[in-house]
């Protein structure tokens, strides 16, 4: 993707973020958006669907992306890696959550944390592979057993995930719109 694309995407999601923040602020009670059916789901596996969205999960899963754009010699992409969900979580947890003032169970929820964490990993993931359409396909589909798992748990409100999604999308696309790239090596043959 070039790097006005990245840009706009980044600038697309904040703004959405932003929007669907300032109409749930304040704690205000859940909208309609907010319904998911779960209710056949049982505990243990709406308990199973939230496991990507947890620390040990995703940064094993950092690490691997790093280390693997390490060994291919492309180290931007591995500070990618590990700075885009550093800092998306870390503005989630010390700024949004705080400024929209969103509750559940008296914890702040908007945007969701555990879908900003899931999400930036995806988004790098799908920028810094070959077969985007593939990665791009399974953290939908990973996205989607989050959210299950996240709403059906109680944890958070599908606007919480949708703000987390935004938001982790958000942040991916903005640093990789500004950060430098090298250009690929020419041919010795």
């Amino acid at each position: 993707m070039t790097r006005r694309i990245l840009a706009a995407v980044a600038l697309a999601c904040a703004l959405a973020t932003l929007a669907l923040g300032l109409v749930y602020a304040g704690g205000r009670s859940p909208g309609p958006l907010d319904v998911v059916p779960t209710a056949g789901l049982g505990h243990g596996l709406l308990s199973a669907l939230v496991l990507p969205t947890e620390p040990y999960v995703l940064l094993p899963a950092i690490a691997v992306i790093a280390g693997t754009c390490l060994y291919r010699r492309r180290p931007a992409d591995a500070l990618l890696a590990v700075l885009s969900p550093a800092i998306a979580v870390a503005l989630t947890t010390w700024v949004l959550k705080p400024l929209f003032d969103r509750e559940k169970d008296a914890t702040l929820v908007y945007p969701s944390g555990h879908t900003v964490s899931l999400v930036a990993v995806l988004v790098v993931l799908v920028l810094l592979a070959r077969r985007k359409t593939a990665a791009a396909a399974f953290g939908v589909v990973l996205l989607a057993c989050a959210t299950a798992g996240l709403t059906g748990l109680g944890y958070h409100y599908l606007t919480d995930v949708a703000g987390g999604t935004f938001f982790g999308t958000a942040v991916v696309t903005g640093l990789r719109a500004v950060t430098p790239r090298r250009a690929p090596a020419r041919s010795a043959g």
